[in-house]
């Protein structure tokens, strides 16, 4: 889950500096819509740790600005599958367990997750899928990948601007795996993007929300989070998971190995479990929560809504985003640029 592209507020004047007198600072970069209204202002007077806080809305934007190792960030929330590439760069720290006393509020589904068993090195915190948000009033609701390769919405639908996520739809409507490696199986897939883009009217992220609101876009692909927001504001959409099969992603709370404020890192990680604060943060947000215990704390209206929590026999069609070999990463950037500039 190039997911979301960035938006970026906030100066960035100080921010690799710890303190501003005697005050202590953390500085949080974040996907955007995953904190509460009062969140970061509940742990500022909780503990007088003052957060310089920004929000990014893409994976690869949030490593280019920390790859460097003196990007002055201590704490960023990159997806599942960037944990173990992250890790070989060496640009993560070791989490001290001992200090997040609230792991076990952890659902059991991300107490021993594929990327990191041992949770050595990260901590799960929102989870979604990707599928296909459309406009209820269709003649034909899509319900597949391949409804998105139809002339009928040319001009009315759009992909997401990340290259796993388009990748992965073509390699599902193919029948593949969407971590699909050999050569042969990502240039079908980048053959079917290349079918399907006369018919796209862009390639957006969580910007395309507003326009499907607006009756502008038909359907389009998208995080389930971001297509829960768009349903709330607009009830007539709905979001499908495909049948063809569809992503699973989780972002995770990390510390950044330059961060001279671990403390204060596992210190802000262990309040963000806390079940209050992040079914606080849900009910905001409208996002899918890793902590099982904050979930049974969510009125049934939010717990129950299958955008955000699909039920067993849906999320067995879903496969979770993996880390390529080099490779294959390479390989997949160069297609994606060449779909994009064709």
């Amino acid at each position: 889950m190039t997911r979301r592209r960035t938006l970026f507020f906030l100066g960035l004047s100080g921010l690799a500096g710890c303190t501003r007198g005697n005050t202590p600072r953390l500085n949080v970069f974040n996907w955007s819509n995953y904190v509460g209204d009062d969140t970061l202002a509940r742990f500022e007077a909780r503990t007088g740790i003052k957060v310089r806080y920004a929000i990014y809305e893409s994976n690869e934007e949030m490593l280019a600005r920390v790859m460097t190792g003196n990007s002055g960030w201590d704490v960023v929330f990159p997806s599942n599958y960037f944990i173990e590439p992250m890790r070989e760069m060496g640009l993560l720290a070791r989490l001290d367990r001992a200090r997040l006393t609230n792991l076990a509020n952890l659902d059991a589904l991300f107490q021993r997750p594929a990327w990191d068993p041992a949770l050595a090195w990260c901590v799960p915190y929102m989870w979604g899928s990707s599928g296909i948000l459309y406009d209820t009033r269709l003649a034909d609701a899509p319900r597949a990948w391949a409804d998105l390769w139809t002339p009928r919405f040319q001009g009315r639908v759009t992909m997401l601007d990340d290259p796993a996520e388009v990748f992965g739809a073509a390699l599902k409507k193919l029948g593949l795996s969407l971590n699909s490696t050999g050569e042969a199986e990502l240039r079908r897939a980048q053959g079917e993007a290349m079918k399907q883009k006369p018919l796209l009217r862009a390639y957006l992220n969580a910007e395309v929300r507003d326009q499907i609101v607006a009756g502008d876009i038909a359907a389009c692909q998208l995080w389930a989070t971001t297509a829960q927001q768009a349903i709330d504001a607009a009830p007539h959409l709905q979001y499908a998971y495909p049948r063809e099969g569809f992503a699973l992603y989780a972002d995770c709370a990390v510390v950044l190995r330059e961060s001279r404020r671990a403390g204060l890192a596992h210190e802000f990680l262990n309040y963000l479990l806390e079940p209050e604060v992040a079914a606080g943060i849900v009910r905001v947000s409208r996002t899918a929560t890793a902590n099982g215990v904050a979930r049974r704390m969510l009125p049934a209206e939010v717990s129950g809504l299958r955008a955000l929590y699909p039920d067993a026999e849906t999320l067995e069609r879903g496969e979770w985003f993996q880390a390529l070999p080099a490779a294959a990463q390479l390989l997949r950037d160069r297609l994606w640029t060449e779909l994009k500039s064709a």
